[in-house]
């Protein structure tokens, strides 16, 4: 049996809308901060001893979950700023954003800014001063 072809186009949508339940359900009842939370660390961070792009997440989608913005924003701004970005695009790819909003999208999905946007957050997140250090979790 076939996969319906017109049901393709929600399959980002929906692998965004399961994560996002279950990422819910988990970090309303763990706590990513207290030390021996079953969690995995940032294996980058492990390894190096430098943040990552990605790192904080975890504890940044935790200050998410029980309303925290301002400890959201501490733990991963780029992520926190990232996230109506990929709602946007996965929506214009379930064909679920009005056309009149199409340069949102045009705008968001341009994939060099998104590089050098990544690339210089991962560099100025690792550099020890004032106000680059406000970049690294916590």
């Amino acid at each position: 049996m076939q996969f319906p072809q017109h049901l393709l186009r929600y399959m980002p949508l929906a692998a965004i809308a399961g994560i996002s339940v279950g990422a819910v359900a988990v970090l309303s009842r763990i706590d990513p901060n207290v030390p021996g939370n079953p969690l995995p660390p940032c294996p980058f961070y492990a390894l190096t001893g430098l943040w990552c792009p990605g790192c904080g997440s975890t504890r940044c989608l935790h200050a998410l979950v029980h309303l925290d913005l301002p400890q959201a924003m501490a733990m991963n701004p780029l992520l926190i700023v990232s996230i109506v970005p990929m709602l946007v695009m996965a929506l214009h790819g379930a064909g679920l954003w009005p056309a009149k909003l199409g340069w949102l999208v045009r705008l968001f999905a341009r994939p060099i800014p998104w590089l050098v946007l990544i690339v210089s957050y991962w560099l100025l997140r690792n550099l020890p001063w004032y106000p680059f250090n406000l970049l690294a979790p916590g």
